[in-house]
């Protein structure tokens, strides 16, 4: 069953997510690695503000490790071109670990051993923070018309829920928030979320000029301003 919020009150509007998580966790000087890190803005945003923090950033798909490894080094900061089901490090390795909009895209049949592999390299009482986007909202009636992920966001929420019943993981903190999201135009939207390095999408003409219509009817002074509902769980393994 793909997770909805409809109905709800309104969600509180965060637009710096890398706050929100320094108040769920201690940042500075610490150990941390991203699992399908993309473009891992929010980890160089972290290296820069918290003091002798530092991330090593997995990214599995090889055009994006490209691009990460061609832009400007941060210090603090690591590429490593690898996958969350087989981290390449050795036990109790990090603090802490993230998965930021990157569970659901585990395929399903490995997204149990991608969070025991976490587990693996995390040091006893290490923290997983999870944010995955909700099933819900206006920019997700848009990206289903092209990329409907009901099934695998549904499929990370419950893959959290039975590791939770493990013992290897304890609850340690949720949260529900929205997430704003700019484009400029609709050329700005195709190159960020219809063409990834990951996929291909398939978009026909017939298609493309549908996704248009639905994205240009949001359209305002600011071009196109939606918001991204988010659902964060906090996990620590247990010491």
């Amino acid at each position: 069953m793909s997770m909805s919020i409809t109905n709800t009150p309104a969600l509180t509007l965060i637009e710096d997510e890398l706050e929100l998580l320094a108040s769920l966790v201690p940042l500075p000087g610490a150990q941390l690695i991203e699992l399908g890190c993309g473009a891992a803005r929010l980890s160089a945003d972290l290296v820069g503000r918290f003091a002798a923090a530092h991330v090593t950033a997995l990214e599995v798909d090889q055009r994006q490790m490209a691009k990460n490894l061609a832009a400007p080094a941060v210090p603090g900061l690591d590429f490593v071109e690898a996958g969350a089901q087989a981290i390449p490090f050795a036990a109790s390795r990090f603090d802490g670990a993230l998965m930021l909009k990157s569970l659901h895209h585990v395929p399903i049949g490995l997204m149990a051993q991608a969070l025991s592999e976490v587990a693996r390299v995390l040091k006893p009482g290490g923290w997983l923070y999870v944010s995955e986007p909700v099933y819900d909202g206006p920019l997700n009636e848009i990206m289903r018309l092209f990329n409907d992920e009901g099934v695998v966001r549904a499929a990370a929420q419950q893959v959290l829920d039975t590791a939770l019943q493990t013992g290897l993981w304890q609850a340690a903190g949720e949260r529900y928030f929205e997430m704003p999201v700019q484009f400029a135009d609709f050329a700005t939207f195709e190159q960020r979320m219809m063409r990834p390095t990951y996929a291909d999408h398939a978009i026909d003409a017939t298609l493309h000029e549908t996704i248009r219509q639905r994205f240009e009817s949001h359209l305002g002074p600011q071009g196109v301003v939606l918001t991204r509902p988010m659902h964060v769980r906090l996990l620590r393994k247990a010491a």
